[in-house]
């Protein structure tokens, strides 16, 4: 079945441990009832509800890595966290 050059059939791609990107532009209906039109190219709806604006990813679903730098210390002095390793000089 294909579509006349009218209908547009829309395109929506997952990602693997991310969102859903779909082509737009597009109306998007929320669970209210309201509809938002998202006119951009491609949108990025949330399938892990970790998004501050749902239905919209933000990213939120990446993980958040926290390193804490501490001064170095005399061999065998107590350190507070994690310590960074060195880098190539």
């Amino acid at each position: 079945m294909s579509a006349s050059p009218s209908e547009r059939v829309p395109r929506v791609t997952p990602v693997v441990e991310g969102p859903l990107l779909m082509e737009g532009p597009a109306e998007i209906v929320l669970p209210d009832g309201s509809v938002v039109l998202c006119e951009r190219p491609v949108l990025a709806l949330c399938t892990c509800r970790r998004t501050l604006r749902p239905p919209f990813c933000d990213t939120s679903h990446r993980p958040r890595l926290r390193v804490t730098r501490t001064r170095r210390r005399a061999p065998g002095a107590e350190t507070r966290g994690a310590t960074e390793e060195p880098g190539p000089s």
